[in-house]
């Protein structure tokens, strides 16, 4: 399957609705519950969800959805997809809850366990980055004309750019390794636009992330002529596996 351009205007409009109705809650005095997982949980990410899961469900009503928020759907089900959608309504909830703005919404379209499309909206800072297989990866500030965006390697010092809220020692020894070195902080799936758009060389994950964390980013980053590889055995990273965590991984330019 491959999206039309009016698809693509239809699922990127799904996330600025979205990212509306987080921007609704983001200036209330909103309740954080803790998940299992011992991740944050508000009404922002279950808002966001809600838009997200009737909007594709209405347009595309044959294509399943694995969302972050949605109901757990066993790997015997899962196994037999071959295209679906891979949601994360809301990248970044620790972000969003100390209000940095560095959240974002992210919706994936994988065919045979690959991202084949990506749109990924930071609502507070207005910014849409969305790629689709072969029409390469694309940014837009406060929905103004689309910018085609290239990764972009740095001549002088290695941009590395980091979670802000997951550093990890082994995180820190990897970055050790670089003699001279500007080191970016950011959260949610930012770290891999900034690299899609040419604002970082590199973005070193040695710490959990599940699927829908980078799956949109991913295909914005690919496309954009960059690289998702495993850390150590540099394969491309795939999605739809058993378990939904993905080992670490490099982004790099």
């Amino acid at each position: 399957m491959k999206l039309s351009n009016r698809d693509i205007h239809y699922v990127n409009n799904i996330v600025y609705d979205a990212g509306k109705a987080i921007l609704d809650i983001y200036d209330t005095s909103f309740d954080v519950q803790i998940k299992s997982d011992n991740s944050p949980l508000t009404q922002a990410d279950k808002n966001a969800h809600y838009v997200i899961e009737s909007g594709l469900s209405s347009r595309f009503p044959n294509i399943p959805i694995l969302s972050e928020e949605g109901k757990n759907i066993p790997y015997s089900e899962r196994k037999k997809w071959d295209c679906f959608w891979l949601v994360d309504p809301l990248d970044g909830t620790k972000e969003f809850v100390k209000r940095n703005g560095e959240f974002t919404v992210n919706i994936a379209l994988i065919k045979d366990n690959y991202p084949i499309f990506g749109s990924v909206y930071a609502p507070y800072k207005k910014e849409l980055f969305w790629a689709s297989e072969g029409l390469g990866a694309w940014k837009s500030i406060d929905r103004n004309k689309d910018q085609l965006i290239k990764v972009s390697k740095s001549k002088n010092e290695m941009r590395i750019v980091i979670s802000r809220s997951h550093p990890n020692q082994k995180v820190l020894d990897y970055i050790s390794e670089f003699d001279n070195h500007q080191l970016i902080r950011m959260g949610s799936s930012l770290k891999l636009c900034c690299i899609a758009e040419g604002k970082a060389d590199i973005y070193p994950r040695l710490g959990p992330t599940s699927e829908w964390d980078i799956g949109a980013a991913q295909c914005i980053v690919e496309e954009a002529g960059g690289s998702v590889l495993i850390y150590t055995s540099n394969d491309r990273l795939s999605y739809n596996k058993e378990n939904i965590l993905n080992p670490f991984f490099i982004v790099s330019a």
